[in-house]
């Protein structure tokens, strides 16, 4: 009976051939896209409670308790909107599209480890545990950047429809109402993702404490400015609830590598010394020792050659 293939050993250093990384880079994509497609099988029976989430606040904020022919005998009219579907198909392609867009939320913790896996073999042992630290704290990050933005939807929502004409009935796709709260959560955790990437940053010596808090001027202004620009409404309570939290983990980011250079400099003893004065050259001259002497040239015979030339030399040799 043929004995099984004995496993290679792997590299310490994390060296494999090129068809080995492809091959485990389809094996890491196989496995992340299967969690997100159970994800969104598991999803689509939960679509309407998943819609239900989102369409709640607004509707809460901002929808009409009658119906626009009982508004259009009020003398009074409050500005409101009615929630709709379009056409036959509509009510599917949303199912479908909340249930990828859940798949790849929720199965977040899967795809990055398989991309922390991936590319940890090439990593030394204390940039794999950072690595796995900021994994560990991106999606916590990203889940409260997304809470703040469902927290600030009433109130965009209540701002917005405020711009409707009056007399005029406002209709509310549903598609694009759950288009437009989608890019806010993504917008509002993707922004809260900014400290971490500093803090990787100056983790990998890439970027100093000090430099970061030299920052903080234009840093407070680019965030604002983000803000009003990336927030939907034009009220200043939507900018500051993204603003506000994004300035307040940036101080903390540049808190925490105030405090990594700080641990790196006690640890080099040569963290006060010049560069040219850590590694001092030494050029005092030194004997190189006795020559080796050079073996004497075999005695050649001059017979045979018809000028009288040693054979194998010139006249300079």
């Amino acid at each position: 009976m043929p004995k099984p293939a004995r496993k290679k050993e792997k590299d310490p250093e994390g060296r494999m051939p090129l068809a080995e990384h492809l091959r485990e880079l389809r094996n890491r994509l196989a496995k992340s896209v299967f969690a997100i497609v159970v994800v969104a099988v598991v999803a689509a029976f939960y679509y309407k409670d998943i819609i239900d989430v989102f369409k709640h606040p607004i509707q809460d904020a901002i929808g009409c308790k009658v119906s626009f022919a009982e508004l259009a005998n009020k003398g009074d009219r409050k500005t409101c909107g009615n929630i709709t579907m379009s056409g036959l198909v509509g009510p599917f392609t949303l199912m479908v599209k909340v249930s990828l867009v859940s798949g790849v939320v929720l199965s977040s913790p899967v795809w990055l480890y398989q991309l922390w896996a991936f590319l940890a073999p090439g990593l030394h042992k204390n940039e794999k545990k950072y690595a796995l630290s900021f994994v560990a704290a991106g999606v916590p990050l990203f889940a409260a950047g997304g809470f703040f933005a469902y927290k600030i939807l009433p109130a965009a929502a209540t701002v917005l429809i405020d711009f409707t004409p009056s007399g005029v009935d406002n209709l509310l796709p549903l598609d694009e109402l759950i288009d437009l709260v989608t890019r806010l959560v993504v917008v509002f955790g993707l922004s809260f993702e900014l400290p971490l990437l500093l803090m990787m940053l100056n983790f990998g010596g890439v970027l100093s404490g000090r430099r970061m808090l030299g920052w903080w001027r234009g840093m407070i202004m680019g965030v604002t400015i983000f803000a009003a620009v990336a927030t939907p409404t034009v009220d200043p309570f939507s900018m500051f609830a993204l603003a506000g939290p994004i300035i307040l983990l940036y101080f903390i980011a540049v808190g925490i590598a105030l405090l990594n250079d700080k641990r790196k400099r006690e640890s080099n003893p040569d963290h006060m010394l010049a560069d040219d004065e850590a590694a001092p050259l030494d050029l005092t001259p030194q004997s190189i020792g006795d020559s080796e002497p050079m073996p004497a040239l075999p005695e050649q015979s001059t017979s045979g050659s018809p000028s009288g030339h040693r054979s194998g030399y010139d006249d300079v040799t």
